[in-house]
């Protein structure tokens, strides 16, 4: 763990920049575009993932009580998997992309070059502190660029061990970690970065991007948003599947505390109290009659957090709305998975994402109206829906503006490489994961290769009347126009 000494040393913007400019002296060598760089810093990653993991189950504990499966499966093996594929594909991702040339330029050859954009900053979230921290690393160094490393304070056990090993494996005069809280964020973010990777809310999100603003730095932003789940109660779905998937994605994402955790669900009046019936019996079989006590459930980060969450169950527009948990433990920083039924939308838990174990239900008269409500707020990051209608799940799929979508499920959509993850408006900007990362990090160079054959009169001054017919031609892409400009026709 780091020492007490380099807790207190101060990182202000000075120190800041001397972290930048050593980055950047290595990048400008070259060192960090070479394909065995890249490989070795993605392979020391994955060693330092497989030898550690105890010390990383032990502090994602300390940080969030996660439990030993939990982290596993969500944090070390989709960071695992993660390393894998950039491994297995690096060089299929680096190779040019042949494209075609138009007539305009014939004779010639073109490709789509992927170079680095050069030092770029990732500022992690501290829900899922560990692979929020090192995922989008792995893009960055596949796409060859030096990178530094901001985890989050709030989860200060795993920031000091991400600390501790990056200085370990990687090689420290290209990859770095920054600890500290506001004070050496806002130093880092006063630096001119070729590329600026935050994960976390809309508020930080937006202070994020007006400092970027100040270089003309491009940035991912994964934010968040109210995820919703629409339950359609007429096309015979499997409802303890259905339910069983929602908890899931809601409690068995770190208690609620996942961006793509569902936020509310929406399902018609008459069908509301049979699946708040089968929500029940499924969180008792998963987390028992005390689930304050179950240790398949994360508590609440901090007490800031805690005192929130508290805050949206004392509004009084939800008073009496609450029929299922609700029981607290301040001491231990838990609070029981609880479900809210026919919670009014101007009320507080239904203004902000919740991020915890709280789940209102809305209901509406016919589930077609459940498009509405999502529609009338803002984009959210992820939107479910459970049903066996074909119709509705096209009209879900071409009338919800989402990050991405899932049917029949939640959250899965996640551990699919081959997809995008990202949001949309409110809930973020640009996208991540597989190739999608390396691309993140990447800038896509256009390359034309020409040769001195070929060269045409016509391009070059004086234009004649048959010189300019002939250049429209050929711009327009016109077999007949081109033949009617040789030729001398009208």
């Amino acid at each position: 763990m780091a020492s007490s000494t380099a807790k207190t040393k101060v990182f202000d913007s000075e120190e800041a920049l001397a972290t930048v400019n050593i980055l950047r002296e290595a990048f400008v060598s070259g060192k960090t575009r070479s394909y065995e760089w890249r490989v070795s810093q993605l392979k020391a990653l994955l060693e330092l993932t497989e030898k550690h993991e105890q010390e990383i189950f032990d502090a994602l504990f300390s940080d969030l009580a996660k439990s030993e499966a939990e982290a596993f499966i969500q944090e070390i093996a989709m960071l695992k998997n993660s390393s894998k594929t950039a491994i297995k594909e690096l060089k299929r991702w680096m190779a040019p992309e042949k494209v075609p040339t138009s007539l305009t330029t014939f004779p010639a050859s073109a490709e789509i070059v992927s170079e680095p954009l050069g030092v770029v900053l990732v500022i992690s979230a501290w829900n899922y502190p560990f692979l929020l921290s090192l995922d989008p690393v792995i893009g960055a160094i596949a796409a060859g660029n030096a990178v530094v490393l901001k985890p989050s304070e709030i989860a200060p056990a795993t920031s000091a061990l991400l600390a501790k090993l990056v200085g370990e494996y990687m090689d420290n005069s290209s990859i770095r970690v920054v600890e500290g809280a506001v004070d050496e964020t806002s130093a880092l973010l006063q630096q001119k970065w070729d590329k600026i990777f935050y994960t976390g809310n809309g508020r930080v999100g937006r202070i994020v991007m007006a400092a970027a603003a100040k270089h003309l730095t491009p940035v991912v932003l994964e934010l968040g948003g109210k995820s919703p789940v629409v339950v359609d109660s007429k096309s015979n779905i499997n409802l303890q599947v259905t339910t069983r998937r929602i908890i899931a994605g809601k409690w068995g994402c770190n208690n609620g505390q996942a961006c793509i955790s569902p936020d509310y669900i929406i399902t018609t009046k008459d069908y509301a109290p049979k699946l708040v019936d089968a929500l029940k019996t499924e969180l008792e079989s998963f987390y028992g009659k005390n689930p304050l006590e179950s240790k398949d459930l994360s508590r609440i980060v901090n007490s800031n957090h805690f005192a929130r969450l508290t805050k949206l169950l004392d509004d009084d527009k939800v008073s009496g709305k609450i029929v299922h948990g609700g029981e607290k433990d301040e001491t231990k920083l838990r609070i029981s998975p609880t479900l809210l039924l026919d919670v009014p939308r101007d009320s507080l838990i239904m203004s902000e994402e919740i991020f915890g174990p709280l789940l209102p239900i809305v209901t509406v008269d016919k589930i077609e109206e459940s498009f509405d409500v999502i529609n009338s707020g803002p984009k959210p990051l992820a939107a479910y829906i459970f049903t066996n209608n074909k119709n509705l799940k096209e009209k879900f799929v071409k009338t919800i503006s989402a990050g991405g979508l899932v049917i029949n499920d939640t959250t899965i959509h996640l551990a699919v490489h081959t997809l995008p993850f990202g949001g949309v408006g409110d809930s973020g900007v640009g996208a991540y994961h597989g190739k999608f990362s390396f691309d993140a990090f990447s800038h896509k160079k256009a390359v034309l290769y020409r040769s001195f054959f070929g060269d045409a009169s016509i391009r070059y001054p004086p234009y004649t009347k048959t010189k300019y017919r002939l250049m429209k031609a050929l711009m327009t892409g016109s077999i007949i126009g081109i033949i009617r400009a040789i030729f001398g026709k009208s």
